[in-house]
Protein backbone atom coordinates (compact mmCIF):
# COMPACT_ATOMS: atom_id res chain seq x y z
CA UNK A 1 0.00 0.00 0.00
CA UNK A 2 1.12 3.31 -0.91
CA UNK A 3 2.68 5.62 1.89
CA UNK A 4 2.18 8.74 0.32
CA UNK A 5 -0.85 10.82 -0.33
CA UNK A 6 -2.52 12.07 -3.83
CA UNK A 7 0.21 15.20 -3.99
CA UNK A 8 2.81 12.62 -3.32
CA UNK A 9 4.67 14.57 -0.76
CA UNK A 10 3.00 14.01 2.94
CA UNK A 11 3.14 11.03 4.44
CA UNK A 12 -0.03 9.05 5.12
CA UNK A 13 -1.13 7.67 8.55
CA UNK A 14 -3.84 5.26 8.75
CA UNK A 15 -5.58 4.88 12.39
CA UNK A 16 -8.28 2.68 13.66
CA UNK A 17 -10.37 2.95 16.85
CA UNK A 18 -11.29 -0.15 18.80
CA UNK A 19 -14.38 0.50 20.88
CA UNK A 20 -16.62 3.25 19.74
CA UNK A 21 -18.38 4.31 23.24
CA UNK A 22 -17.85 7.37 24.25
CA UNK A 23 -14.60 7.43 24.62
CA UNK A 24 -14.32 6.08 21.24
CA UNK A 25 -16.34 8.49 19.63
CA UNK A 26 -14.46 11.45 21.98
CA UNK A 27 -11.29 10.44 20.52
CA UNK A 28 -12.56 9.98 16.66
CA UNK A 29 -14.07 13.26 16.98
CA UNK A 30 -10.99 15.07 18.31
CA UNK A 31 -8.90 12.73 16.00
CA UNK A 32 -10.77 14.96 12.91
CA UNK A 33 -10.84 17.57 14.42
CA UNK A 34 -6.74 18.21 14.53
CA UNK A 35 -5.82 16.56 11.02
CA UNK A 36 -4.37 20.36 9.74
CA UNK A 37 -1.94 20.16 12.87
CA UNK A 38 -1.08 16.96 12.20
CA UNK A 39 -0.15 17.94 8.65
CA UNK A 40 1.25 21.25 9.50
CA UNK A 41 3.50 20.40 12.20
CA UNK A 42 4.19 16.32 11.47
CA UNK A 43 4.12 15.84 7.75
CA UNK A 44 1.63 13.41 8.15
CA UNK A 45 -1.64 13.22 6.22
CA UNK A 46 -4.06 11.40 9.16
CA UNK A 47 -6.67 9.64 8.39
CA UNK A 48 -9.04 7.27 10.59
CA UNK A 49 -9.92 4.02 8.04
CA UNK A 50 -11.90 2.15 10.83
CA UNK A 51 -14.02 2.43 14.09
CA UNK A 52 -15.78 -0.68 15.19
CA UNK A 53 -17.75 -1.29 18.60
CA UNK A 54 -18.77 -4.77 19.36
CA UNK A 55 -21.21 -5.48 16.96
CA UNK A 56 -21.20 -3.11 14.11
CA UNK A 57 -18.61 -0.53 12.59
CA UNK A 58 -17.37 1.59 9.58
CA UNK A 59 -14.35 1.53 7.59
CA UNK A 60 -13.22 3.37 4.57
CA UNK A 61 -9.72 3.57 3.09
CA UNK A 62 -10.00 7.10 2.10
CA UNK A 63 -10.66 8.01 5.75
CA UNK A 64 -13.47 8.17 7.73
CA UNK A 65 -15.89 11.43 8.37
CA UNK A 66 -18.39 12.15 11.71
CA UNK A 67 -21.48 11.83 9.47
CA UNK A 68 -20.83 7.82 8.88
CA UNK A 69 -20.43 7.52 13.11
CA UNK A 70 -24.27 7.07 13.63
CA UNK A 71 -24.56 4.19 10.60
CA UNK A 72 -21.99 1.45 11.81
CA UNK A 73 -22.65 -1.52 9.84
CA UNK A 74 -23.54 -4.54 11.81
CA UNK A 75 -21.05 -7.28 11.83
CA UNK A 76 -17.89 -4.68 10.82
CA UNK A 77 -15.90 -5.69 13.82
CA UNK A 78 -13.32 -7.82 15.58
CA UNK A 79 -9.14 -8.09 15.16
CA UNK A 80 -9.27 -9.17 11.58
CA UNK A 81 -11.75 -6.45 10.50
CA UNK A 82 -9.32 -4.02 12.36
CA UNK A 83 -6.76 -5.22 10.40
CA UNK A 84 -8.39 -5.95 7.20
CA UNK A 85 -8.77 -2.10 7.23
CA UNK A 86 -4.59 -1.28 6.34
CA UNK A 87 -4.54 0.78 9.76
CA UNK A 88 -1.09 1.29 11.08
CA UNK A 89 -1.83 2.72 14.36
CA UNK A 90 -4.52 0.84 16.74
CA UNK A 91 -6.41 3.49 19.43
CA UNK A 92 -8.25 0.72 22.06
CA UNK A 93 -10.94 2.19 23.41
CA UNK A 94 -13.19 -0.53 24.83
CA UNK A 95 -14.50 -1.44 28.06
CA UNK A 96 -12.50 -2.86 30.86
CA UNK A 97 -12.07 -6.28 32.39
CA UNK A 98 -8.99 -6.87 34.29
CA UNK A 99 -10.03 -10.39 35.05
CA UNK A 100 -10.04 -11.58 31.79
CA UNK A 101 -8.29 -8.41 29.72
CA UNK A 102 -11.27 -8.66 27.14
CA UNK A 103 -12.69 -7.33 24.98
CA UNK A 104 -9.70 -5.43 24.19
CA UNK A 105 -6.74 -7.81 24.28
CA UNK A 106 -7.48 -9.53 21.19
CA UNK A 107 -7.09 -6.26 19.58
CA UNK A 108 -3.91 -5.23 20.94
CA UNK A 109 -2.19 -8.47 20.23
CA UNK A 110 -3.54 -8.21 16.83
CA UNK A 111 -1.92 -5.17 16.41
CA UNK A 112 1.21 -5.51 17.82
CA UNK A 113 2.25 -9.05 16.74
CA UNK A 114 1.68 -7.25 13.29
CA UNK A 115 4.14 -4.29 14.27
CA UNK A 116 1.29 -1.93 13.98
CA UNK A 117 1.27 0.93 16.54
CA UNK A 118 -1.24 0.72 20.09
CA UNK A 119 -2.65 3.18 22.16
CA UNK A 120 -4.40 2.00 24.70
CA UNK A 121 -7.23 3.36 26.73
CA UNK A 122 -8.42 0.77 28.79
CA UNK A 123 -6.97 -0.84 31.54
CA UNK A 124 -8.32 -4.05 31.52
CA UNK A 125 -5.51 -6.04 29.26
CA UNK A 126 -2.83 -4.23 30.61
CA UNK A 127 -3.57 -5.38 33.95
CA UNK A 128 -4.70 -9.19 32.68
CA UNK A 129 -1.25 -9.62 30.47
CA UNK A 130 0.45 -6.35 30.75
CA UNK A 131 4.22 -8.46 30.50
CA UNK A 132 3.27 -10.09 27.56
CA UNK A 133 2.14 -7.39 25.94
CA UNK A 134 5.38 -5.47 26.43
CA UNK A 135 7.40 -8.29 25.19
CA UNK A 136 5.14 -8.74 22.01
CA UNK A 137 5.89 -4.90 21.64
CA UNK A 138 9.39 -5.23 22.21
CA UNK A 139 9.93 -8.05 19.65
CA UNK A 140 7.83 -6.90 16.50
CA UNK A 141 9.58 -3.75 17.05
CA UNK A 142 6.07 -1.32 17.49
CA UNK A 143 5.23 0.97 20.10
CA UNK A 144 2.87 0.60 22.74
CA UNK A 145 1.78 3.50 24.40
CA UNK A 146 -0.71 3.83 27.88
CA UNK A 147 -0.95 7.42 28.94
CA UNK A 148 -5.21 6.71 28.35
CA UNK A 149 -4.90 4.32 30.90
CA UNK A 150 -2.86 5.62 33.59
CA UNK A 151 -5.01 8.18 34.78
CA UNK A 152 -6.00 10.35 31.46
CA UNK A 153 -5.01 14.24 31.96
CA UNK A 154 -3.13 13.71 34.94
CA UNK A 155 0.64 12.75 33.58
CA UNK A 156 1.73 9.75 35.36
CA UNK A 157 3.60 7.39 33.12
CA UNK A 158 4.87 10.47 31.61
CA UNK A 159 7.01 11.59 34.85
CA UNK A 160 7.76 8.10 35.08
CA UNK A 161 9.36 7.54 31.25
CA UNK A 162 10.59 10.76 31.12
CA UNK A 163 10.75 13.40 33.31
CA UNK A 164 12.83 11.93 36.12
CA UNK A 165 14.70 8.98 33.78
CA UNK A 166 17.79 8.51 35.68
CA UNK A 167 16.20 8.46 39.84
CA UNK A 168 15.33 5.67 41.50
CA UNK A 169 11.73 5.80 42.61
CA UNK A 170 11.66 4.90 46.07
CA UNK A 171 7.73 5.84 46.18
CA UNK A 172 4.82 6.66 44.23
CA UNK A 173 1.08 8.11 45.65
CA UNK A 174 -2.04 8.63 43.58
CA UNK A 175 -5.24 9.77 43.86
CA UNK A 176 -6.14 8.41 40.46
CA UNK A 177 -9.94 8.35 40.36
CA UNK A 178 -12.00 11.56 40.10
CA UNK A 179 -15.14 9.39 41.34
CA UNK A 180 -14.47 8.47 44.61
CA UNK A 181 -12.26 11.67 45.15
CA UNK A 182 -15.76 13.87 44.33
CA UNK A 183 -17.45 11.41 46.72
CA UNK A 184 -15.10 11.66 49.58
CA UNK A 185 -15.22 15.61 49.27
CA UNK A 186 -18.98 16.08 49.16
CA UNK A 187 -18.89 13.60 52.06
CA UNK A 188 -16.84 15.52 53.94
CA UNK A 189 -16.79 18.82 52.82
CA UNK A 190 -21.03 18.81 52.48
CA UNK A 191 -21.77 15.96 54.70
CA UNK A 192 -23.74 14.37 51.94
CA UNK A 193 -23.66 10.65 52.37
CA UNK A 194 -22.36 8.50 50.27
CA UNK A 195 -25.64 6.67 47.87
CA UNK A 196 -26.96 10.42 47.57
CA UNK A 197 -23.14 11.53 46.91
CA UNK A 198 -23.25 8.96 44.07
CA UNK A 199 -26.64 10.05 42.65
CA UNK A 200 -24.90 13.03 42.33
CA UNK A 201 -21.99 12.12 40.49
CA UNK A 202 -24.04 9.83 38.12
CA UNK A 203 -26.32 12.68 37.08
CA UNK A 204 -23.52 14.80 36.09
CA UNK A 205 -21.63 11.69 33.88
CA UNK A 206 -18.79 12.07 35.70
CA UNK A 207 -19.98 8.24 37.99
CA UNK A 208 -20.54 4.82 35.39
CA UNK A 209 -24.27 3.60 36.05
CA UNK A 210 -22.28 0.87 37.78
CA UNK A 211 -19.85 2.34 39.52
CA UNK A 212 -18.79 -0.28 41.58
CA UNK A 213 -15.10 -0.57 40.37
CA UNK A 214 -14.63 2.40 41.46
CA UNK A 215 -15.93 2.73 44.94
CA UNK A 216 -14.22 -0.51 45.88
CA UNK A 217 -10.71 0.85 44.49
CA UNK A 218 -10.25 -1.52 42.14
CA UNK A 219 -10.31 1.36 39.68
CA UNK A 220 -7.06 2.74 41.31
CA UNK A 221 -5.89 -0.26 41.98
CA UNK A 222 -5.49 -1.04 38.04
CA UNK A 223 -3.73 2.56 37.52
CA UNK A 224 -1.54 2.25 40.11
CA UNK A 225 -0.19 -1.68 39.10
CA UNK A 226 -0.19 -0.52 35.17
CA UNK A 227 2.22 2.09 36.51
CA UNK A 228 4.36 -0.03 38.52
CA UNK A 229 4.84 -2.54 35.76
CA UNK A 230 5.13 -0.51 32.94
CA UNK A 231 6.60 2.60 33.79
CA UNK A 232 9.18 0.87 36.69
CA UNK A 233 9.02 -2.55 35.34
CA UNK A 234 8.01 -4.31 37.59
CA UNK A 235 5.84 -7.80 37.68
CA UNK A 236 3.11 -7.29 39.91
CA UNK A 237 -0.42 -8.65 39.62
CA UNK A 238 -3.62 -7.43 41.75
CA UNK A 239 -3.03 -10.76 43.83
CA UNK A 240 -0.16 -8.63 45.10
CA UNK A 241 -2.07 -5.81 46.26
CA UNK A 242 -4.13 -4.97 49.44
CA UNK A 243 -7.91 -3.31 48.06
CA UNK A 244 -10.24 -1.78 50.16
CA UNK A 245 -12.56 1.10 48.58
CA UNK A 246 -14.76 4.21 50.36
CA UNK A 247 -17.50 1.52 50.76
CA UNK A 248 -17.02 1.33 54.40
CA UNK A 249 -16.29 4.50 55.42
CA UNK A 250 -18.72 5.77 58.13
CA UNK A 251 -20.17 8.87 59.09
CA UNK A 252 -18.81 8.81 62.11
CA UNK A 253 -15.15 8.43 60.79
CA UNK A 254 -15.98 11.46 58.55
CA UNK A 255 -17.39 13.49 61.79
CA UNK A 256 -13.97 12.44 63.17
CA UNK A 257 -11.88 13.48 60.44
CA UNK A 258 -13.21 16.68 60.54
CA UNK A 259 -13.08 17.37 63.91
CA UNK A 260 -9.17 16.14 63.95
CA UNK A 261 -8.56 18.49 60.68
CA UNK A 262 -8.28 15.62 58.81
CA UNK A 263 -8.68 15.00 55.11
CA UNK A 264 -9.99 11.48 53.80
CA UNK A 265 -8.44 10.61 50.08
CA UNK A 266 -8.61 7.32 48.21
CA UNK A 267 -5.20 6.71 47.45
CA UNK A 268 -3.34 4.18 45.76
CA UNK A 269 0.20 3.57 47.08
CA UNK A 270 3.74 1.44 46.11
CA UNK A 271 6.31 1.51 48.11
CA UNK A 272 9.97 0.07 46.91
CA UNK A 273 11.65 -1.31 49.33
CA UNK A 274 14.75 -3.60 49.88
CA UNK A 275 12.88 -6.64 50.13
CA UNK A 276 10.23 -5.66 47.25
CA UNK A 277 7.18 -3.18 46.57
CA UNK A 278 4.52 -3.03 48.47
CA UNK A 279 1.27 -1.62 46.78
CA UNK A 280 -2.06 -0.90 48.68
CA UNK A 281 -5.39 0.76 47.41
CA UNK A 282 -6.94 2.43 50.75
CA UNK A 283 -8.77 5.47 52.68
CA UNK A 284 -5.87 7.65 54.23
CA UNK A 285 -5.83 10.98 55.90
CA UNK A 286 -4.01 13.76 55.38
CA UNK A 287 -3.43 17.24 57.53
CA UNK A 288 -5.00 19.88 55.42
CA UNK A 289 -1.36 21.59 55.05
CA UNK A 290 -0.91 18.50 52.75
CA UNK A 291 -1.21 18.84 49.10
CA UNK A 292 -3.40 16.01 48.83
CA UNK A 293 -5.83 17.34 50.76
CA UNK A 294 -5.99 20.29 48.46
CA UNK A 295 -7.28 17.54 45.76
CA UNK A 296 -10.56 18.26 45.27
CA UNK A 297 -14.29 17.29 43.62
CA UNK A 298 -13.27 15.42 40.39
CA UNK A 299 -9.52 16.70 40.45
CA UNK A 300 -6.88 14.01 40.33
CA UNK A 301 -3.06 14.49 41.49
CA UNK A 302 0.10 12.07 41.65
CA UNK A 303 2.98 12.03 44.22
CA UNK A 304 6.26 10.66 43.67
CA UNK A 305 9.35 10.39 45.58
CA UNK A 306 12.75 9.70 44.11
CA UNK A 307 16.37 9.72 45.30
CA UNK A 308 17.67 12.64 43.84
CA UNK A 309 14.40 14.61 42.53
CA UNK A 310 12.70 14.52 46.16
CA UNK A 311 9.09 15.04 45.62
CA UNK A 312 7.23 15.74 42.59
CA UNK A 313 3.67 16.71 42.60
CA UNK A 314 1.58 16.20 39.74
CA UNK A 315 -2.09 17.66 39.59
CA UNK A 316 -4.81 17.52 36.47
CA UNK A 317 -8.79 18.43 36.85
CA UNK A 318 -9.65 17.22 33.39
CA UNK A 319 -12.23 14.33 33.56
CA UNK A 320 -14.65 12.50 30.95
CA UNK A 321 -14.46 11.15 27.85
CA UNK A 322 -12.80 14.47 26.59
CA UNK A 323 -9.89 14.20 28.99
CA UNK A 324 -9.25 10.55 28.09
CA UNK A 325 -9.02 11.46 24.70
CA UNK A 326 -6.92 14.00 24.56
CA UNK A 327 -4.46 11.78 26.87
CA UNK A 328 -4.73 9.15 23.89
CA UNK A 329 -3.50 11.34 22.02
CA UNK A 330 -0.87 13.28 22.92
CA UNK A 331 0.64 9.61 22.97
CA UNK A 332 -0.42 9.50 19.10
CA UNK A 333 1.36 12.94 18.70
CA UNK A 334 4.57 11.06 20.08
CA UNK A 335 4.15 8.32 17.61
CA UNK A 336 4.19 10.69 14.34
CA UNK A 337 7.19 13.04 16.29
CA UNK A 338 9.28 9.69 16.32
CA UNK A 339 8.05 8.94 13.14
CA UNK A 340 8.66 12.44 11.33
CA UNK A 341 12.35 12.15 13.50
CA UNK A 342 13.36 8.68 12.31
CA UNK A 343 12.34 9.56 8.29
CA UNK A 344 14.85 12.53 8.65
CA UNK A 345 17.82 11.01 10.32
CA UNK A 346 20.76 9.58 8.92
CA UNK A 347 20.10 6.32 9.83
CA UNK A 348 17.01 6.01 7.76
CA UNK A 349 18.81 7.47 4.65
CA UNK A 350 21.02 4.23 4.78
CA UNK A 351 18.67 1.82 4.29
CA UNK A 352 18.34 0.10 0.89
CA UNK A 353 15.91 1.59 -1.58
CA UNK A 354 15.24 4.33 0.36
CA UNK A 355 12.78 7.13 -0.66
CA UNK A 356 11.59 9.93 1.80
CA UNK A 357 8.17 10.44 0.78
CA UNK A 358 7.15 7.04 0.48
CA UNK A 359 9.27 4.43 2.49
CA UNK A 360 7.13 3.69 5.83
CA UNK A 361 9.58 3.75 8.84
CA UNK A 362 8.89 4.28 12.63
CA UNK A 363 11.20 4.50 15.61
CA UNK A 364 12.05 2.25 18.02
CA UNK A 365 15.09 3.49 20.52
CA UNK A 366 17.11 5.48 17.82
CA UNK A 367 16.56 2.52 15.61
CA UNK A 368 14.60 2.96 12.04
CA UNK A 369 13.57 0.05 9.96
CA UNK A 370 10.93 -0.48 7.31
CA UNK A 371 7.57 -1.89 7.86
CA UNK A 372 7.66 -5.68 7.12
Amino acid sequence: MDDTNEEGFMRITRVAIAGFGNVGRAVAAMLLSRRERYRSVYGADVRLVAACGSRAGASDEAGLEADRFDSLEPGKSGPDFIASSGADILIEAGPSNFRTGGPGLAYIRSALSAGRDAIVISKGALVYDGRALRDLAKTSGATLKISGATAAALPTIDLIEHSLLGCQVLQVEGILNATTNYLLDAMTMRGVGLDAALREAQASGLAEPDSRSDIEGWDTACKLLILANFGLGLDLSIENMSINGIETVTQVEIETWRAEGLVPKLVGSLTLQADGPSASVAVRTYPRTDPFALVSGKTKAIRITTDLMGEVFSIASGAGPAATAAAALKDFEHILLARSQCRSSPVAKTLPDYKPNALFIWRTGWRCRRRP
